[in-house]
């Protein structure tokens, strides 16, 4: 689908109803814009959640942990040094 949009004076762009629709684009939808030329890409993109992101670090560290044999003591111990 392709149709032909005008920006704005305050730069804002109208995705088509169309094109909304086909790829699912909600109020609220975050996007990454590469430019280049005379071309600008927009991406779908999705933006995870605090908690969601602090879940994985804590896994990925308690794993790492286990597989160097680091005990929670050890790390008590530094951190209290600060």
């Amino acid at each position: 689908m392709a149709e032909i949009i005008t920006m704005s004076s305050k730069g804002q762009i109208v995705v088509p109803k169309g094109l909304r629709e086909e790829l699912r684009i909600d109020s609220g939808t975050n996007f990454v814009i590469v430019g280049k030329g005379d071309t600008l890409i927009l991406k779908k993109i999705e933006v995870p959640k605090v908690d969601e992101v602090f879940e994985r670090i804590h896994k990925f560290g308690t794993e790492l942990a286990k597989k160097k044999g680091w005990k929670e003591k050890d790390f008590i111990k530094k951190i209290n040094k600060f």
